[in-house]
């Protein structure tokens, strides 16, 4: 079980906002792993690896927590993100 404090770290580690979605996690995780490559950083390679090794476990740690999200697959739910601007104004208000 995942702690809040882990949450927390993972979060502002990889500098993520509030409300991230999955691929903004993906990015930023890629991101910050070129940036903190070992490679870039021939005269410090123990902190480049430090960095490394702690923004590897903040992402499997925001993709631990993530798996256990239950998604909203309920068939009105869906519909209703997927009216278009039209069917949306039609369904709330009614005809013209």
């Amino acid at each position: 079980m995942l702690s809040f404090e882990q949450l927390i770290k993972a979060k502002t580690l990889l500098g993520l906002s509030d409300k991230a979605t999955l691929l903004e996690i993906k990015t930023r995780y890629k991101m910050l792993m070129k940036q903190w490559h070992p490679d870039k950083y021939p005269d410090d390679i123990a902190t480049a690896h430090a960095m490394s090794t702690q923004i590897n476990e903040a992402y499997a740690t925001l993709l631990e927590y993530c798996s256990s999200y239950e998604y909203n697959f309920d068939e009105e739910f869906l519909q209703h993100l997927t009216l278009t601007p039209q069917e949306w104004w039609t369904k709330k208000f009614g005809g013209r």
